[in-house]
């Protein structure tokens, strides 16, 4: 009875000693997750290797696990860039990116954890930079904010495609123009619109007169025809029946016949 002590405390300090290299060697990996193998004395990141995925895995204690988020991620930015004038305009952006799983022990070993604001910001801002400084105000405020995005895309991700950094979209969500920069552009498309208006009413007024000649033309050729057709015997002979009609009919007339001239007749009253 007096050696269990002595057997006991050792298998105890044992016992302790192994959770302890359990707990520090347990890394659970989460969810959208990826983790980067730091080897202490077995060369460092590991690069050959697919990163580890999510869930639990048990690795040396004297290793370390570097864990990077590999889901999609948004950045936002407010930048101050000049235009082609030289004026000073604020570009509000998004950016969507993610690192390169594949590629997560090189981005790891070369450039680090903080690499959203060592390669993602500066070269976005560079290329914002780039893109506005091509413009007018008035093209950054009307019809070339789409182009402009889609330079700052294209210029950024041929950057960051080489760093190991997925860019999927960069967004421009605003574009602010000086107070008195924008009124005077704002009063200049008012001013174009305006005139648009005025020449399309004047293009319709003109169509309209065209019209308005073609149909009197028509029916002075149409009177034309029909005045050369009626001739004096065909008057006649329509007046006469006109007045047999009206005589059948029920109605009180008073008609004179042969008063009219060249003998056509006057209906005088019809009740």
């Amino acid at each position: 009875m007096e050696k269990l002590p002595k057997i006991g405390l050792p298998i105890l300090f044992g016992v302790v000693v192994l959770i302890i290299i359990i707990a520090k060697s347990a890394v659970t990996i989460g969810s959208g997750e990826a983790g980067v193998l730091y080897r202490t004395f077995g060369g460092g990141v590991v690069t050959d290797e697919p990163p580890l995925g999510e869930g639990f895995h048990i690795v040396a204690p004297w290793n370390k696990v570097y864990v990077y988020e590999v889901r999609r991620q948004e950045i936002f930015e407010k930048m101050k860039v000049l235009s082609s004038n030289g004026l000073d305009i604020q570009l509000d952006a998004s950016a969507w990116y993610k690192p390169d799983e594949k590629n997560l022990g090189r981005l790891h070993q070369e450039i680090g954890e903080n690499y959203l604001n060592r390669i993602i910001l500066p070269t976005i801002r560079s290329a914002a930079r780039s893109v506005v400084g091509r413009y007018t105000p008035e093209q950054l405020y009307s019809s070339k904010r789409d182009a402009i995005q889609k330079e700052i895309f294209e210029e950024t991700k041929k950057i960051v495609d080489d760093q190991f950094i997925v860019l999927d979209e960069i967004l421009v969500r605003d574009v602010t123009l000086p107070p008195t920069i924008k009124d005077a552009i704002e009063r200049k498309l008012k001013q174009e619109q305006e005139s648009l208006e005025y020449e399309f009413r004047l293009v319709t007024a003109e169509k309209e007169a065209e019209r308005q000649i073609i149909e009197a033309e028509g029916k002075a050729q149409a009177n034309k025809i029909l005045s050369a057709s009626l001739t004096d015997k065909i008057l006649k002979d329509k007046c006469i029946e006109a007045t047999n009609k009206l005589a059948e009919s029920p109605n009180s007339k008073v008609v004179i016949i042969g008063s009219g001239e060249s003998g056509m007749p006057i209906i005088l009253g019809n009740q």
